[in-house]
């Protein structure tokens, strides 16, 4: 063999780790030959690969290391890329764990009795900001129903794409109107209101929604003021279309934080439409908050008027305090009238572990008549709970 081609001497571009790199190629060698790729030796890769064949080892096994040199170089750059892209993504995951126990005392023997339920929640995003100044997020949320034996899967998923422009949502998500919707339950932990059998007015002034496949699309912030709009189409014939918006306006007066907010769902199918709305206004004052809200649904077979309020005070020993009240009232049909009036207090234990007591006294009656006099009690009693929220 030439002189020439039997060693290797380093030249000054090379770099110490180039030169470990290449020496530790042709120590590991698998084929039994010297291999220095002169690629590892900070020139150019190319058919020039220096093979020394070692004693007793058919030459013609230097192709095959030329092979596995090329093979492992190729891995590592590729290994390098996919890290340097992974790197551009930010990856958040949150998520919390309820443990409840409820007791109820009621009129109607079947609804008396204790229970249990959990319910779990998991979040995952990965955030990407483009070279343009998109901000690209890929969310997706596992969720249980409370009870025993819940199955764990996808709640909701979606992509965000956000900029200057504002942001557009495609995906299963939540409808628009529940980011500007202002009601009682807010300030509520534990928004959980006794279900009555055969009732159909709501237990709070929250508007209903879904996480059906939509498109939704919020403005950028103007000042103090936020605004939305999202879309639902099923298209099956029979199917209910969606659409929901709403804006929230917020400034400062009198030492105060005041926050106006407006949230509207209107639902569309062949039999029938029905129209939900929600006003509300958030006071904040030092550790003091306090929500008012009115609004109402509207069909074929209903009209319903809500109101609600709801006051919390935080304690600076990690407790808040806080008092809630609700009214719900159909003037059709039969013409139900909900009422619930209730007490809550939180405590933090410890960072991201909450323990929450709620005391809700509550009231279903049905009108044969318009009329207060000809109400019959159908419902009312007297909830108490206490949950354990973990958050991480």
């Amino acid at each position: 063999m030439d002189a020439s081609r039997a060693a290797v001497a380093p030249t000054a571009a090379q770099s110490p780790a180039s030169i470990a790199l290449s020496k530790s190629a042709r120590e590991t060698s698998p084929c039994g030959v010297d291999c220095i790729p002169t690629g590892l030796l900070g020139e150019e890769l190319s058919s020039s690969v220096l093979c020394e064949p070692s004693s007793g080892i058919n030459t013609g096994s230097a192709l095959s290391c030329v092979t596995l040199v090329v093979w492992a170089t190729t891995a590592l750059a590729a290994a390098v890329t996919l890290t340097a892209n992974a790197a551009l993504a930010d990856v958040s995951i949150s998520g919390g764990a309820e443990w409840k126990y409820s007791s109820r005392s009621s009129n109607v023997n079947a609804n008396d009795g204790t229970a249990m339920a959990s319910d779990n929640t998991m979040t995952i995003k990965f955030t990407n900001k483009t070279d343009s100044g998109l901000d690209i997020t890929y969310m997706v949320d596992f969720d249980t129903d409370a009870g025993d034996g819940a199955a764990f899967g996808s709640d909701e998923n979606s992509i965000t794409i956000a900029g200057g422009f504002g942001k557009i949502v495609l995906g299963m998500d939540d409808d628009a109107a529940d980011a500007y919707n202002l009601d009682e339950s807010d300030l509520i932990a534990e928004d959980d209101a006794p279900a009555v059998t055969s009732m159909t007015i709501g237990t709070s002034s929250s508007i209903s929604s879904d996480d059906a496949m939509k498109v939704a699309y919020h403005l950028p912030a103007m000042g103090g003021l936020t605004a939305g709009i999202s879309h639902t189409d099923r298209g099956a014939a029979g199917g209910t279309d969606t659409t929901s918006y709403g804006a929230r306006y917020s400034m400062d007066a009198a030492g105060a934080s005041i926050t106006l907010g407006y949230a509207a769902v209107q639902d569309e199918n062949a039999t029938q439409d029905v129209d939900q709305e929600n006003m509300g206004m958030k006071i904040v004052s030092g550790d003091i908050s306090l929500i008012i809200s009115q609004g109402g649904s509207e069909s074929n077979d209903e009209d319903v008027e809500n109101q609600g309020a709801s006051i919390s005070y935080k304690m600076p020993n990690g407790m808040t305090v806080g008092a809630y009240t609700f009214k719900s009232e159909d003037d059709l049909d039969v013409g139900e009238k909900f009422t619930r009036t209730g007490a809550e207090v939180q405590y933090t234990i410890a960072s991201g572990l909450t323990a929450v007591v709620n005391v809700d006294d509550y009231d279903y009656k049905v009108t044969a008549a318009n009329h207060e006099s000809a109400n019959t009690v159908a419902d009312s009693g007297t909830i108490t709970q206490l949950t354990l929220k973990a958050a991480f």
